[in-house]
């Protein structure tokens, strides 16, 4: 579960809070020992700062009803400030805009993008896998014509999905696989283009000068940032780098079963303000799920939202 290092510190911190006259000085020291916890669990500085403020401010004098306790009291003040940091982090129904797109007799264009190593083909195979459950007919196209293997892995995952794979020779121009794969799907009537891209360090402005032109040509439904959960603080800056080069409309975040501490989660939909559409649990196509920000809220504090 995300954040189970953090509930039981918040467990304790929001005992502690409740024995504790609620002013500013002894909120302050007591959220002190919160916003390192958060830290340690991978959460960007930055924005456990800004939580931790958010608390600040709504238990700063706070009255406790007569029908409730001050600990319930105090949970209730975290969930709200949790809220408040993710309320840009909305969830798109992604069938829903797919068929919105076909129903206008146009191919749903989704473009995948991230640096080296963080499972942007695997991420996409899954999403093929889980756009076919829903009844989607899917191609995808290999604009990853830069990293060797790159064709062989994709083409690998198609025929094991059974979706047509649109490729060029390596060293080709990225941007024309994509072309081709859109106009495959027009003239087929399939549903969804998937656009594979090479791994780029978002530092490089060339790799991203090249990122741009697969977006200005394939004009994608969906720009979906793949970061690995493992990354740390570091998603932060690709997810800020990407969002100013080419612009990102959703993440996949990656490897998430591997991540012990879970921060990068919040620290992800807290900053770029962006749905986490998906996130991957393993290693199987199906090892992929819908991203609940409410589901860290609960895994955080614990009760109803």
């Amino acid at each position: 579960m995300l954040f189970e290092s953090l509930r039981a510190k918040l467990s304790e911190l929001s005992h502690r809070l409740s024995s504790h006259r609620l002013d500013e000085r002894s909120i302050s020291t007591i959220l002190e020992g919160f916003k390192m916890a958060l830290i340690e669990g991978g959460v960007a500085y930055d924005v456990a700062e800004e939580l931790c403020s958010g608390i600040l401010k709504r238990m700063d004098g706070l009255e406790v009803p007569r029908l409730k306790s001050k600990e319930e009291a105090v949970k209730e003040v975290f969930r709200e400030s949790l809220r408040e940091v993710l309320s840009g982090a909305a969830i798109t129904d992604l069938p829903r805009l797919i068929r919105s797109r076909t129903s206008m007799g146009k191919p749903f264009v989704m473009v995948f993008m991230g640096i080296n190593g963080v499972g942007k083909t695997t991420s996409m195979a899954k999403v093929a896998r889980l756009l076919q459950r829903e009844g989607f007919s899917v191609v995808m196209a290999c604009s990853d014509t830069f990293r060797t293997g790159a064709l062989e892995q994709l083409m690998e995952h198609g025929k094991r999905l059974g979706v047509k794979v649109i490729r060029h020779k390596y060293g080709s121009d990225a941007a024309a696989v994509a072309f081709d794969a859109i106009n495959y799907a027009k003239a087929h009537g399939i549903n969804v283009v998937l656009v594979d891209t090479a791994g780029r360090v978002h530092t490089d402005r060339n790799l991203m000068e090249e990122m741009s032109k697969v977006v200005r040509v394939a004009m994608p439904d969906l720009k979906v940032l793949v970061l690995d959960a493992l990354t740390g603080n570091d998603a932060v800056e690709q997810c800020r780098t990407f969002n100013e080069e080419v612009g990102v409309d959703a993440v996949f975040l990656s490897k998430l079963d591997a991540d012990e501490k879970g921060g990068v989660a919040f620290s992800v939909l807290a900053t770029l303000g962006k749905p986490i559409l998906f996130i991957g649990t393993g290693q199987k196509y199906e090892d992929i799920m819908e991203f609940d920000p409410d589901l860290l809220i609960r895994n955080l504090v614990g009760g109803d939202q």
